[in-house]
């Protein structure tokens, strides 16, 4: 729980080389159990900032796209800072 409040209001602790280097060793794993390459996962993360940002100010750099493994399906992850709401329609 901690863990998840840290990361909502920004205090998540920096990941060492050591860390990050796991991180993507283990993101490399789920894409291939999944059969997505991390190319496409990359277009797809791309793709999502692009539709998402018309809406909202992100961060692009905290924006992480991941697949989730629940016995024997995949599901799609995405934690997106929000830095402000556009105001796009008027109420």
């Amino acid at each position: 729980m901690l863990d998840f409040l840290q990361r909502v209001f920004g205090r998540e602790p920096a990941m060492g080389t050591k860390q990050v280097a796991k991180e993507r060793l283990r993101l490399v794993l789920v894409h291939d159990r999944a059969g997505m390459s991390p190319k496409l996962i990359e277009a797809l993360r791309e793709d999502l900032i692009k539709v998402i940002s018309e809406y909202m100010e992100i961060d692009q750099e905290g924006f992480e796209v991941k697949l989730s493994h629940a016995s024997d399906s995949v599901a799609l992850v995405a934690n997106i800072p929000i830095l402000k709401i556009k105001r796009l329609f008027s109420d």
